[in-house]
This record gives C-alpha cells, structure tokens and sequence, in this order.
C-alpha cells in the first residue's frame, strides 16, 4: 500500500512530534523523518521497525516515562495519552479483585526493575496481562529491559500506522 502523500510531504518539524507520540525517542523519530520518502506503508514500518531494535538502554528509560501503569487511565489531552486510553480501553480488567491485583503487581514490578511495567496491550485481556506480568517477574533486569524494548517496538509500529493513516 502506498503512504500517503500527507506523511511523506509534512515538514519536519510537525511530523516528529508525531513520531515522538509513537516512542519518544527523538533518534528513532528523526531516523524515520529523514528517510522519507517512503514508497509504502510498509516501507515505513519495515524502517521504524529496524530503528526501533536499536534502541539503548536509556532511550528504553525515557521513552518509558511517557508510559502509564497498565489498568491506570491517562488524563492527558495529548496524542500519546490519548492512544494509550484507546490501547487500554478495549482491555477488561474485570473486577475489584483484578485491579487490586494487578495494582500490588505493578508496584512489585517497579520495586524490582525500576520502571513502570509495560506491554502492548492491545487486544488482551485483564487477566492476560496480570499473567504476563507475573511471569516477567522471574526475568533478571537485562533480559526485562530487552523485552520492553520489545513492547515499546510493538507499540510504536501500532501508533506509527495511525499516524501514516
């Protein structure tokens, strides 16, 4: 599928703040921008997503800050508070029982690692993401950081094609 003419002609300095509301790592969105322009959508991604595996150990720290806790709503206005409400909308974390779980889990997790748990949440459930959750705990804190780098990849490829929309 081509990219529209939108994401290839917009200058600059109006598309990477749309980049950083994908990850906010302004390497990776300056990489993207200056690639342009991309024949296709997948063109684009194919980039990001190669840019996006690159990522160090303290771009992962400041891209999560951007991040809120799973099962804690954002109140922003901005484009990435409001992408993550939609991300986590369609997630049923159940009942008070789930939540309180997930909250004690999500404090564990961040006395452990030092930073908020994160996952792509899009198209889980509550309870997937508990479980998810209580399984990362066992990961020594390298191997964590690689699988959130790995979950804030996911994350930007799934922003980064509403923005190409």
């Amino acid at each position: 599928m081509s990219v529209p003419e939108r994401f290839n002609a917009l200058p600059r300095a109006e598309l990477l703040p749309e980049l950083r509301a994908c990850l906010d790592v302004p390497r990776w969105a300056e990489q993207v921008s200056d690639a342009r322009p991309y024949p296709t959508t997948e063109d684009v991604l194919a980039h990001a997503d190669t840019s996006a595996r690159e990522l160090t150990s303290d771009e992962i720290h400041a891209a999560l800050a951007a991040h809120p806790r799973i099962g804690e709503r954002t109140e922003g206005h901005d484009t990435s508070s409001t992408w993550s409400r939609s991300e986590q909308s369609g997630v049923d974390f159940g009942d008070d029982e789930l939540k309180s779980a997930l909250q004690a889990e999500n404090v564990a997790y961040e006395r452990r690692f030092g930073h908020v748990y994160l996952v792509c949440a899009s198209g889980r459930s509550g309870t997937e993401l508990l479980e998810v959750l209580r399984s990362r705990m066992h990961n020594d804190p390298r191997t964590e950081l690689g699988v959130v780098a790995d979950e804030l990849r996911k994350i930007a490829l799934l922003r980064l094609a509403k923005v190409i929309e």
